[in-house]
């Protein structure tokens, strides 16, 4: 337990990817750091005019080179400076997973050089990405809040993250192809570029779940999918897209029918992706994130 006379408590460190509610960025107790967008010649901050997704959507249409950029490891080390001087001598890191990003590299740097500032950091790879990276933060905040300490939340986003699971929907692997970012599923390139595939995160990196050949099919594997999922106890779901609100409005809804026991009175959140994460998967993509909750 984390002992009051101690000064501070911890702070958790995220990334702008981990797509967290607005209630929980706005947190004392959290610093959210972003990633970068650059569109054609302009780079800029996820979340910053130019860099939401509306934009990165209509770049992609226009087919204008868009790509995305880690933060340094100077910049994460500029927040551990400015937590310092607050008094604050432990941060949780939690960022997306290290196949995907080198966000998690910059966090390990600049974690090694806080400890001359008097700060411990500890980072956890969740080995996920968007809200599945989320759910960990918000793990690890509802250990700290409990009186919890830095490794009991570690140790809870760690776990928050391994039960949680991810499935998506693309129109095309194109996006995820020109960055890199398709990891296994690169069986499907080729002649498949047709394919409406149903992909997963495991093991921190994409990985091809299903091959379905109309879009309609997709949208109800995976709803299928989710609910498989969500099991017999509670659960958070949520829904992202990507200039798809319609397809996600209806997915959410009927997913909340099907889990309305595991959800216990919460809804299904509906969000529209980031700027990163979208320039990875394209418009048209559609999301579910499933994750159990943590035993009190």
């Amino acid at each position: 337990m984390t002992d009051p006379a101690a000064g501070p408590r911890p702070v958790v460190v995220t990334d702008s990817t981990a797509s967290l509610p607005e209630a929980v960025a706005a947190r004392a107790d959290v610093v959210v750091v972003p990633l970068q967008v650059v569109i054609g010649a302009t780079v800029l901050d996820e979340g910053e005019e130019g860099a939401d997704p509306a934009a990165v959507a209509a770049a992609l249409r226009e087919f204008r080179p868009v790509s995305t950029s880690r933060p340094s490891p100077a910049r994460f080390l500029a927040v551990h400076e400015e937590l310092a001087a607050r008094g604050v001598t432990e941060v949780l890191a939690v960022h997306l997973s290290g196949e995907m990003s080198g966000t998690l590299e910059s966090a390990q740097l600049a974690a090694r050089d806080a400890a001359a500032l008097g700060v411990r950091v500890e980072v956890v790879d969740t080995r996920q990405v968007g809200v599945a990276t989320g759910y960990a933060v918000e793990a690890a905040l509802a250990v700290l809040d409990a009186g919890g300490s830095l490794d009991e939340a570690a140790a809870a986003a760690t776990a928050r993250a391994e039960a949680a699971t991810s499935l998506f929907y693309v129109d095309t692997l194109e996006h995820l192809r020109r960055g890199g970012r398709i990891g296994a599923a690169a069986a499907l390139l080729g002649g498949a570029l047709a394919v409406k595939p149903l992909l997963t995160l495991s093991d921190g990196t994409v990985t091809s779940l299903e091959k379905v050949r109309t879009s309609g099919r997709a949208l109800a594997r995976l709803l299928d999918l989710a609910v498989e999922a969500a099991g017999d106890g509670p659960v958070d779901a949520c829904v992202a897209h990507l200039a798809a609100p319609d397809r996600a409005a209806t997915l959410a809804e009927q997913l909340g029918e099907r889990i309305t026991d595991q959800l216990e009175g919460r809804e299904v959140r509906v969000l529209e992706l980031g700027a990163v994460l979208g320039a990875h998967v394209g418009p048209g993509m559609v999301a579910v994130c499933v994750a159990p909750r943590l035993p009190r």
